[in-house]
């Protein structure tokens, strides 16, 4: 079901859903430098122009949970903030991200996430279509340039939307608006086109044994920079916190942790499982593209967003990274 709607009107459709609804979408941050996912009023306000900077995954993953709280002896667990569901407008390869953090905090051996799926259970998506592919993307490569899991799609126009209703919940939003065909438009192509490696169990030593890692030991700064940015990286760590010395009342917290950083695999006694950043890229590398297929029968883990490329202070490409690891597989086995 396809509707014509100009943009006032549909503004005043976004303040009938904030009743029941917390609406997010792409838009530019306070100091107007950044492109973030964050809660929009106006269709004015969301950035259709770029590629957003961040992926939508704080929304539904924060970057900081209060697990719970201790105090008198006692645990106590937090609860949502409110009872409304979420909406977010969204491209194709972030629908597609979800389903990737779905399976690490809902599938991942046998137990749910009650902090993830709590959130994750309100989540809807309108669809923004994207028929253009941005400089850094290669979502074609990896199948992740449609999707199908969306409530509403969109087409964003300079003076009206089309709009597709494909959850009937809200189809009398749209009642009294001019009928017109509208069928979503993906993205076919990128600019560019990754070469996937072979990555296997019989070849997994000798490729994790290739020079080619060593390369990022020098590169890397351990940023963290593509953790952040990347819709399906999920990894995290938990600190406790005492509200005043001495006291015996806080909160366990869980915060943003990535691979990449220095002291991701630093243990209480000092040791490091992987003790150079090229050791690191390997292990994000093979966690994208074998160890998630692997475990999970679901393709690959990265969806070719292309965020990571753009975020790197030292134009560390990925892209190129897990190309060139194909070729010198390719060359190995010829």
């Amino acid at each position: 079901m396809g509707f014509h709607v100009d943009r006032s009107r549909m503004d005043e459709i976004l303040g009938e859903l904030s009743k029941e609804y917390k609406i997010y979408g792409p838009r530019l941050d306070a100091q107007k430098k950044r492109v973030r996912f964050g809660k929009i009023t106006s269709v004015d306000q969301i950035v259709t122009d770029r590629q957003s900077d961040y992926s939508a995954k704080e929304v539904y993953y924060p970057i900081l949970q209060v697990m719970f709280y201790f105090r008198d002896g006692g645990v106590e667990k937090p609860g949502l903030d409110d009872d409304k569901e979420i909406l977010i407008f969204a491209r194709a390869c972030d629908i597609n991200a979800i389903k990737r953090t779905d399976s690490i905090f809902l599938k991942n051996g046998g137990t749910e996430d009650l902090f993830y799926k709590r959130l994750r259970e309100k989540v809807h998506f309108i669809l923004m279509e994207c028929a253009e592919s941005f400089e850094n993307c290669f979502c074609a490569s990896l199948g992740s340039n449609v999707a199908q899991d969306y409530s509403m799609a969109v087409r964003l126009g300079k003076d009206s939307l089309l709009v597709s209703v494909k959850d009937d919940k809200f189809a009398d939003l749209f009642k009294s608006e001019e009928k017109e065909e509208f069928e979503v438009r993906f993205i076919s192509e990128n600019k560019k086109k990754l070469r996937i490696p072979d990555i296997s169990r019989a070849n997994l030593k000798e490729v994790s044994d290739l020079d080619f890692w060593k390369q990022f030991d020098d590169k890397c700064i351990a940023c963290g920079g593509c953790n952040t940015v990347c819709g399906t990286c999920s990894c995290f760590d938990t600190i406790d916190v005492i509200y005043e010395e001495g006291s015996s009342e806080g909160e366990r917290r869980r915060t943003w942790s990535g691979c990449m950083l220095e002291e991701f695999t630093r243990t209480a006694g000092g040791g490091r499982a992987r003790k150079t950043q090229g050791a690191n890229m390997r292990f994000k590398v093979f966690h994208k593209f074998y160890d998630y297929g692997q475990r999970f029968g679901e393709g690959h883990m990265c969806v070719g967003c292309g965020r990571c490329d753009i975020r790197c202070p030292k134009d560390i490409s990925f892209f190129d990274t897990v190309c060139e690891l194909h070729d010198i597989i390719e060359e190995k086995n010829n």
